[in-house]
């Protein structure tokens, strides 16, 4: 059978409640693409209210025995789930790939950042060892626990099918919650296989529940009175969205929007690995990342040489399908998106920025149908031009010139984004001064793309982050769990009488 038969077969997908296969209830179907072949490879089912109320259902008979479950006992489920994954790791990368279209080595990459995250979690025992104070005084002793929520939700993206549903049940579960998923249904398989996975490591049925839907299942999540908490990562409208409205039902939330992450190219810097670093980083996964720099800040004399550089590299990328083991960058995750990125750069045309290299109308051959964009670089781009100011989510490089390294700080600073930022360079004092004086949540020096490992946290700034907490790490234990202080002494050391002053050491 031809990669194009293969890619024909459209798949029916369901929800995962309850431990087990559910068909989509609702009546209403989304599709989902093969991105390299244009095609439709799968219908997802889109739940309505009803269904999204069986997952919480399901979830929330399930919290009373796990939740009281012993740590050990579920760190083990985590250690099995650990084990699968390392199993099927190219399953799920593959997985990945057909459906977002990120080149397979790639999504290899993902689902290992995602095996981090489930092995941080084995280590719940002792992540959930908290303090205790003998004899505070009149013979009372005071300690501290840290208990689950109950029932919680995530909401997740695109881009990162498996990484960032990792970010967040794992860590839950693991607390003693109970876990509803609603995946992107753009790429939604990645999430059942997943749920699969838990099941067969041993997890309960009901612990985790996977329901795909688009904005009603998303609002049916908000509104619901058995959610004690939601995790969110997207766009900044829809965090704000999401942060807003949850709160307003007196949720928990931690929402993670957008970004316009900027790398610095200061005029000292190793030249060959910025452009190395930024080529990776700008059209790497297409550009499809909330990690991704999109701005070089190229400060000084660099700027021709770096635009002279960069321009060869973003027209010698190799576009093809992500299942191509030489594959540098594959296609967009669907026309619409395709079309969304395509305007950006006619908008930036407009607004009289240079355009350096023009990825608009790219064809990769025996894949005319594909959604792919060729690398795109623009220089002399402003700060109040739209393909500045806006998350344009693909392979889109904007190199803005400044004459100094106060002014990229300041220009960098003065971004409504603040999620990422690196800066290269050999010079230590302006490496010190950088990571000081900028305010963005995740900093790299000559790392291209800072993102934090599991036992770190990840979040930024400003819009791109609505919420008390960052995702995962020893943060994502605070936000899964309740914290609760209690003080105790017995009968025999009780003084006689009313006692009307506060405890105090004697």
């Amino acid at each position: 059978m031809s990669e194009a038969d293969r890619g024909a077969r459209v798949r029916e997908l369901t929800h995962f409640i309850g431990g087990g296969t559910v068909a989509g209830k609702s009546g209403r179907f989304g599709d989902v693409f093969n991105p390299a072949l244009g095609c439709l490879a799968a219908r997802v089912p889109l739940a309505g209210a009803d269904e999204v109320g069986a997952a919480v259902a399901a979830a929330k008979a399930a919290f009373p025995q796990w939740s009281e479950t012993a740590p050990i006992k579920r760190a083990r489920v985590m250690f099995k789930f650990k084990q699968l994954l390392d199993e099927h790791h190219d399953e799920l990368a593959e997985l990945i790939t057909k459906e977002h279209g990120k080149v397979f080595s790639d999504a290899q990459g993902e689902v290992m950042r995602g095996i981090e995250i489930v092995e941080f979690a084995c280590g719940i025992p002792n992540l959930l060892k908290t303090d205790f104070t003998d004899q505070i005084g009149g013979g009372i002793d005071n300690w501290n626990l840290r208990q689950p929520l109950g029932v919680v939700a995530g909401i997740t993206p695109f881009n990162f099918p498996m990484m960032v549903p990792c970010w967040m049940f794992p860590i839950a579960i693991a607390c003693g919650n109970t876990f509803v998923l609603k995946p992107s249904e753009r790429d939604p398989s990645a999430s059942i296989r997943l749920a699969e996975l838990l099941k067969e490591a041993g997890l309960p049925g009901g612990v985790f529940n996977v329901v795909h839907g688009d904005k009603a299942a998303v609002d049916a999540l908000l509104e619901h009175p058995d959610v004690e908490a939601l995790s969110f990562v997207g766009s900044t409208p829809i965090a704000h969205y999401i942060h807003t409205e949850g709160t307003k039902h007196g949720k928990r939330v931690q929402a993670l929007g957008g970004a316009k992450n900027h790398l610095v190219v200061m005029p000292d810097a190793d030249l060959d690995q910025a452009v190395d670093a930024l080529i990776g980083a700008a059209y790497g996964s297409a550009g499809e990342r909330c990690m991704a720099i999109s701005v070089a800040v190229a400060v000084g004399h660099i700027a021709d040489e770096l635009v002279d550089k960069l321009t060869p590299r973003v027209k010698a990328l190799k576009i093809k399908n992500g299942m191509e083991a030489d594959a540098e960058m594959g296609p967009l995750v669907t026309a619409a998106h395709r079309a969304k990125v395509s305007g950006y750069i006619d908008a930036g045309v407009d607004a009289g920025a240079k355009l350096v290299v023009d990825g608009r109308g790219h064809e990769v051959p025996g894949h005319e149908q594909g959604f792919f964009l060729g690398g795109t670089l623009f220089d002399d781009v402003k700060t109040d031009m739209t393909i500045y100011r806006e998350e344009i989510f693909g392979p889109v490089l904007c190199v803005v010139r400044v004459p100094d390294f106060a002014s990229a700080v300041e220009l960098i600073n003065a971004n409504e984004f603040a999620n990422g930022v690196s800066c290269y360079t050999t010079d230590g004092g302006i490496a010190r001064a950088f990571s000081r004086q900028i305010q963005i949540g995740m900093v790299g020096i000559n790392v291209p793309i800072p993102v934090p490992m599991a036992w770190h946290s990840f979040g930024g700034w400003k819009k791109s982050l609505f919420g008390d907490h960052h995702a995962y790490g020893e943060e994502g234990v605070r936000f899964y769990t309740r914290y609760k202080s209690i003080m105790q002494r017995w009968p025999d050391s009780i003084a006689k009488g009313a006692e009307f002053t506060m405890p105090v050491a004697k």
